[in-house]
């Protein structure tokens, strides 16, 4: 078993789950009609269609987080599923996937939005599993 991936795996299902939650909270709660799923209310001159792509795009990335952590504790439990050449290169594949995410969110926020230091914690650890 190894530890490294397995707090990765878990922090990435912890970020996903926290992600969804707070962006219903914060962000789309305030745009949806009652009893709607879908965000429909506009502001600013964006479209409705728009809003709606960037609530399921919004979504989409914590099940990528909740794929890539489940992915992680497999691999944690049982590193003999594949081949270690390619067992390294999807944890590689991983990491600097994470670590460029942690790039992204801390320029764009500019290191406000704690996500980033999340993310690097979870390529870090990746790495550390390797």
């Amino acid at each position: 078993m190894n530890i490294y991936l397995i707090i990765s795996g878990i922090l990435c299902l912890i970020l996903g789950l926290l992600h969804s939650i707070l962006g219903e909270l914060l962000i789309f709660r305030t745009k949806k009609k009652t009893n709607k799923l879908v965000p429909t209310l506009v502001t600013n001159g964006l479209k409705e269609r728009h809003l709606r792509i960037i609530w399921a795009t919004w979504h989409l990335t914590s099940f990528f987080g909740w794929c890539i952590g489940t992915l992680l504790i497999k691999i944690a439990l049982d590193q003999n599923l594949v081949s270690k050449e390619l067992l390294k290169f999807i944890i590689a594949s991983i990491s600097i996937s994470m670590f460029c995410s942690s790039i992204l969110v801390f320029t764009a926020t500019k290191g406000k939005h704690p996500g980033w230091i999340i993310l690097l914690g979870i390529s870090i650890l990746t790495f550390l599993g390797t």
